[in-house]
């Protein structure tokens, strides 16, 4: 799977030299390409925000260093071959019959870097921020499309107005062969952005939950790792995926429930004694019941979810001495 982002904070990006999604970088199954916004600005401050129209607080991220550094990346596919948009751009990102050759502004900043060709990926670590003769931050920055003929990124927008970022559609991601991440800042990115983009590619805009960050370097962060884990080959024990809270199948809409490990007693404390039992379907129904009390417990929206033929007699009489009323209603989607 191919990654790239776009920021105007590169070196945020270090963290995706270590731990699981490091390995799989250095052994190749995440190729991974992190831009720096400013490359694509032609002022001496290298401006990459102005003030909103309409008025009001904050700054918004222009849409002519995005709209560069997303054609720089993933290069526009004929106007025939473009796909149709939502609503009709309009302004500065208007399509034509006639569209103009692309400027020289629009081209890949001259620092010596090509599109990727076949073959082991670049890879890059944090010393590369650091090295001599390269930008701050210009972590495996290679301003070009991909090496597949006619390949369209998938591009991931966060935003507090997005919709929501689940297991599910961490697991959506991870099928896909190529994703392109834009971190806004300020109030946003220029609207006009996602809407041109959409002409040619798929977006999304997508929001981690009911809260604000300062940017989207978090965000895109927390999503590589989520949707990093689920690639062939990144997890020691692909199995492990499967007792995850909300993984596809019995936990769809459960969170996992306590785990232990050694000794079997810490601090007066004991394991539960059926997880020592070695009864493998006495552990399975322990968990299946912890799951549902957590749940009830933390997260009761999500049991409305569960269809009421997915539950068992237990099922039912865990949840009841949990507080959780069961019946067809409460329990239906």
């Amino acid at each position: 799977m191919r990654l790239d982002i776009v920021t105007i904070f590169p070196e945020y990006f270090a963290a995706l030299d270590i731990s699981l999604i490091g390995k799989a970088r250095r052994t190749g199954l995440l190729d991974v390409h992190v831009h720096d916004l400013r490359d694509w600005t032609h002022d001496r401050h290298r401006t990459v925000d102005d003030t909103p129209y309409g008025g009001g607080p904050g700054m918004v991220m222009k849409p002519d260093p995005w709209g560069e550094a997303l054609d720089a990346i993933a290069p526009p596919a004929p106007v025939q071959d473009q796909l149709p948009s939502e609503s009709e751009p309009s302004g500065p990102f208007a399509s034509s019959d006639h569209p103009e050759p692309p400027s020289e502004s629009a081209q890949p900043p001259p620092d010596g870097s090509a599109p990727p060709t076949s073959g082991p990926p670049e890879m890059s670590t944090f010393s590369d921020l650091q090295s001599p003769g390269r930008a701050a931050g210009s972590v495996a920055r290679t301003p070009g499309a991909s090496s597949a003929p006619g390949a369209v990124p998938r591009l991931v927008i966060p935003t507090p107005s997005g919709r929501p970022f689940t297991q599910a559609l961490a697991a959506e991601y991870a099928a896909e062969p190529w994703l392109l991440f834009a971190c806004g800042r300020y109030e946003g990115i220029d609207s006009r952005v996602a809407e041109e983009a959409r002409t040619r590619m798929p977006v999304d805009e997508i929001s981690l939950g009911d809260f604000v960050l300062a940017g989207g370097e978090v965000a895109v962060l927390v999503m590589v790792e989520a949707v990093g884990r689920l690639l062939p080959g990144v997890l020691g024990n692909a199995d492990s995926i499967a007792d995850d809270s909300f993984a596809p199948g019995a936990m769809e809409s459960l969170l996992e429930g306590p785990v232990y490990t050694k000794p079997p007693v810490w601090r007066e404390r004991p394991v539960p004694d059926v997880l020592l039992s070695g009864h493998h379907g006495a552990i399975a129904r322990w968990r299946r019941d912890e799951a549902l009390r957590r749940t009830a417990r933390h997260r009761p929206e999500l049991l409305a979810r569960l269809a009421p033929g997915t539950l068992d007699d237990r099922d039912r009489d865990v949840l009841r001495a949990a507080g959780f009323p069961v019946d067809g209603e409460r329990m239906a989607d």
